[in-house]
């Protein structure tokens, strides 16, 4: 972590501590050092810096090109090694960025189903992770978020101070899908993103809170 990382990193963690009563379980799975990608649902804007202050080493995050533009803001991103992609997160330029991250041996977190929930429920997962793990070389960490919709859902104004919880999962190889998609057809290879995209989300979906823990919405 960079001092600004750091910084932010200092914040989030305390301020989810304090706030949401937040906790993190088996951040240990997550390599310490080496390219991961880091597959969670998306239930809240809250998501993305719950699942990276669980780590103890520096996250890269996906940041809407336009919102680089902005004096200051566009200095802490940057800073925070943040990828700038288009509106809808995709496209060859984002693709790049998030693939030289991960060649450099960095991490980054992105959530397969595309889009935050609109009830709180696990949606389907998009085929565009599965691109870039199968362009990638880097472990899949499925990571599930719990009680971020209820805490701060799409149409909440404030956040309310409810517990969340952010738990990772065994690092997923997908080394056989990566040697057939060298060989085969097009057709096939759209089928292999499909099928990693939709493992991580089974794999995801088989994290659950403690037994000991309240329920989470």
């Amino acid at each position: 972590m960079n001092f600004v990382y750091y910084c932010g990193w200092r914040f989030f963690r305390t301020f989810y501590r304090v706030y949401f009563r937040a906790e993190w379980f088996n951040a240990e799975r997550v390599p310490a050092a080496g390219p991961v990608i880091l597959a969670a649902n998306h239930a809240s804007i809250i998501d993305p810096p719950l699942v990276g202050t669980g780590l103890e080493r520096g996250i890269s995050y996906l940041a809407r090109e336009s919102i680089f533009r902005f004096p200051g803001v566009g200095w802490i991103l940057r800073h925070w090694d943040a990828v700038p992609v288009d509106r809808d997160g995709g496209g060859a330029k984002g693709l790049k960025a998030i693939l030289d991250r991960l060649l450099a041996g960095g991490g980054i977190i992105l959530f397969p189903e595309g889009t935050r929930t609109l009830d709180g429920k696990l949606q389907p997962a998009r085929s565009g992770i599965g691109l870039t793990v199968i362009k990638s070389q880097a472990p899949v960490v499925p990571v599930r978020v719990f009680g971020t919709y209820a805490a701060y859902g799409r149409d909440m104004i404030f956040p309310r101070p409810c517990k969340i919880m952010a738990k990772y999962g065994r690092p997923m190889d997908f080394a056989a899908q990566r040697a057939e998609a060298k060989t085969c057809s097009k057709a096939r290879l759209k089928e292999i993103y499909q099928e990693v995209a939709d493992e991580i989300m089974v794999q995801l979906a088989k994290l659950e809170p403690f037994e000991d823990r309240e329920i989470f919405p």
